[in-house]
C-alpha cells in the first residue's frame, strides 16, 4: 500500500478481487468514474449491543458508513445471558452482509464487585474457540488479575495463547504494562492521552483509538497518528449509538474528524483498514488487490470521506440486500428480574453528608473523579444539592440473584430536577438511577422494570421521554430510525431537566463500571478503583 491514488479499473469476481491497475470487461459494469477507490473500514473493537439495536440493524445501520468488517464484543449480553449471547451473535454474524467477528468475552463479571447475571470461565469459552466467526479473546479488563496471577485469568490467557487477545488497559504503564504485555496481550483501545499511548506503542502494542458517543480519544492521539506510525493504530468506536452515527458517522467520521486534525490522509485510511487488518490476523483484506475480499468503499471526496457506494464481498450495498437477508428473532426478554418492587426509602443514603464521596463525571471520559463534598443533610439522611451540582446514584441488582442496592452521590449531570434511569449498566446492566428526588428516582426505577429494560426520565412523578431495550435489557426489537427518534426526545426532555452532558444515559451507563479509575458504584456499593475496595 504505497499511498498512491492510481487510475485503473477493479475487476472482481464473487467475493474476490482479481484484477487491478489496467482495464478489464465483465458481465457487469459499474461507473466509478470520478470516483477514489479504498478499502473497506474495520471497527476493531465495539459492542454492538451498545448500539441499542439488534445486530441486524446494526448492519443496516452501519455498513452504508462504509463499515465493511467489525469486530465486536458481546460481552454486554453475556454479563446478562452467559453463553447464550455468543450463541445469539454468532447465529446472527453468519447471516448480516457486513462481516461481523466475535471476539469472546473474558471478564464475565469484570470483577467480584459487582452481582451479574452470569460467570464464564475459560472452559465455557473454550467451546467457542474455533467457530469460524471468532477471532480470539475480547479486551482482557482484569489487568490487576492479569499482573497477580489470578487462577482465572491465566486460565483464560492460556486456552487462548496461540490466538488473538484483546487488551484493556487504562493508565497502565512501565513494568506493570510489561508483564501485561508479556502475558500475549496485544492491542489496547483505553489509551487516552499520547503518551501514554506512545509508551504501548514502543513496547508493541496496536492501539485502537476511540471516538464513541462517551469516550472522545482521536483527538488527544491523533498527533502520533503518521504514516510512519500507522502500522501501530487502528479506530474503534466501542460505543456508539444510532443517533450520534445519524449526526456525525461511523468510521467514516473517525477518518473524516483525523484529516481535520492534520493528519494524513494516508496514515488515516491505512489505520481505518490494513493496519486493523493486520492486528487482527484478517490477512484476506486491508488492501484492494488480487486474491483479497472485495470490500471496497468508493468516494466522491478523499479529504472529507464522502462516500458514494459501498461494496461488501464484492456486492454493492444497498436496501435490497438488506431485505434478502435471513433474520433470526431476538432472545432475552424478561430479563430485569428485582428481588422485591423498588419504594422511595430504598434510595435514602444516611448520614451527616460531611466529607460524603461524590463521583466526579469527567464529560467525554469514563475515568472519574474521586471527590469529597459537604452536601446537605435532614432528619440523619444526605440529600442532593443542585447549587454543587451534586445528584443523587443508585444501582439496583436486577438479575434475580438479590436485593442489592448501591448508594452515593455523582457531579456533573446538570440537573436540578427529576430523575433518569437505565438498564445499561457497563459491564453487569443492574439497574441505574440518578436525580435530584428520591420520588422521581423510585418511579423511574418502577417504568424501567415495566419496559423490560430501557431509559427513562422522569419529572414530578411523570415519565416524558423514554426509549423500550427489552432485548436483554440492552436492545430493541425496533428499526434503527425508531430508536434515533426516541434518543432525540430523551435528549431534550433531560435538558428540559438542566442536563448539560451530551450523552446523559450513556455517561450514567459507565458510572457502575469498576474496572475504570477512579470511583464507581456498584449494587455494593461505591468502589475505589485504585485499592478495589468499597468506600465506607
Amino acid at each position: 500500500m504505497t499511498g498512491e491514488i492510481l487510475p485503473g479499473d477493479i475487476a472482481i469476481c464473487g467475493d474476490r478481487v482479481v484484477g487491478t491497475l489496467d482495464r478489464y470487461e465483465g458481465k457487469r459494469e459499474i461507473d466509478g468514474t470520478g470516483k477514489i477507490a479504498v478499502p473497506g473500514f474495520i471497527d476493531t473493537h465495539l459492542h454492538v449491543e451498545s448500539s441499542l439495536i439488534t445486530p441486524f440493524e446494526f448492519d443496516r445501520c452501519v455498513l452504508p458508513h462504509g463499515v465493511t468488517t467489525a469486530i465486536c464484543d458481546p460481552h454486554e449480553m453475556a454479563n446478562v445471558m452467559g453463553t447464550a449471547a455468543f450463541d445469539y451473535f454468532l447465529e446472527c454474524a453468519s447471516r448480516t452482509i457486513m462481516d461481523l467477528r466475535v471476539n469472546l468475552s473474558s471478564c464475565v463479571p469484570a470483577t467480584p464487585m459487582e452481582t451479574s447475571g452470569a460467570v464464564l470461565d475459560a472452559a465455557a469459552l473454550a467451546r467457542y474457540r474455533d467457530h469460524a466467526k471468532v477471532i480470539g479473546l475480547a479486551e482482557f479488563m482484569n489487568f490487576p488479575g492479569v499482573l497477580s496471577g489470578q487462577s482465572d485469568c491465566v486460565d483464560k490467557l492460556v486456552t487462548f495463547a496461540e490466538g488473538h487477545i484483546d487488551g484493556h488497559a487504562p493508565l497502565l504503564r512501565g513494568k506493570p504494562l510489561n508483564g501485561y504485555i508479556a502475558a500475549g496481550i496485544s492491542t489496547d483501545h483505553e489509551a487516552t492521552a499520547a503518551e501514554e499511548a506512545l509508551e504501548k506503542i514502543r513496547k508493541g502494542m496496536t492501539i485502537l483509538i476511540r471516538e464513541g458517543s462517551v469516550c472522545k480519544d482521536l483527538e488527544a492521539l491523533a498527533p502520533l497518528l503518521t504514516p510512519e506510525t500507522s502500522q501501530f493504530f487502528a479506530f474503534c468506536t466501542d460505543d456508539r449509538n444510532p443517533l450520534e452515527i445519524a449526526h456525525e458517522g461511523h468510521i467514516d467520521f473517525l477518518i473524516r474528524k483525523a484529516i481535520s486534525l492534520g493528519v494524513a490522509p494516508l496514515a488515516a485510511y491505512r489505520a481505518a483498514s490494513l493496519s486493523a487488518a493486520r492486528a487482527f490476523g484478517l490477512r484476506d483484506r486491508g488492501q484492494i488487490a488480487p486474491g483479497l475480499r472485495a470490500d471496497i468503499v468508493l468516494l466522491d471526496d478523499l479529504q472529507t470521506c464522502q462516500i458514494a457506494q459501498v461494496f461488501s464481498a464484492g456486492r454493492p450495498v444497498d436496501e435490497a440486500i438488506f431485505e434478502a437477508r435471513e433474520v433470526i428473532a431476538p432472545v432475552g426478554y424478561g430479563s430485569v428480574k428485582l428481588a422485591a418492587p423498588v419504594v422511595v426509602d430504598d434510595f435514602a443514603v444516611p448520614g451527616t453528608g460531611q466529607h460524603q464521596a461524590v463521583i466526579g463525571i469527567i464529560p467525554g471520559q469514563i475515568i472519574t473523579e474521586f471527590l469529597r463534598c459537604d452536601l446537605p443533610a435532614a432528619d440523619g439522611k444526605v440529600l442532593a444539592d443542585k447549587t454543587q451540582d451534586v445528584a443523587k446514584i443508585c444501582v439496583i441488582a436486577r438479575h434475580g440473584k438479590n436485593g442489592n442496592i448501591g448508594r452515593g452521590f455523582v457531579r456533573g449531570f446538570g440537573l436540578t430536577r427529576g430523575a433518569l434511569a437505565s438498564s445499561v449498566g457497563h459491564d453487569s446492566h443492574n439497574l441505574c438511577v440518578v436525580g435530584m428526588s428520591d420520588e422521581d428516582m423510585a418511579q423511574a426505577s418502577a417504568r424501567l422494570e415495566e419496559l423490560g429494560g430501557g431509559f427513562v426520565a422522569v419529572e414530578d412523578g411523570k415519565v416524558i421521554a423514554e426509549l423500550s431495550l427489552p432485548i436483554a435489557g440492552l436492545m430493541s426489537d425496533q428499526p434503527f430510525e425508531t430508536v434515533q427518534a426516541d434518543l432525540e426526545a430523551l435528549r431534550a426532555a433531560v435538558s428540559r431537566m438542566g442536563g448539560k452532558l451530551e450523552e446523559p444515559f450513556l455517561q450514567l451507563a459507565f458510572l457502575p463500571l469498576p474496572v475504570i479509575p477512579h470511583l464507581k458504584i456498584t449494587d455494593l456499593g461505591l468502589i475505589d478503583v485504585n485499592t478495589m475496595s468499597l468506600v465506607s
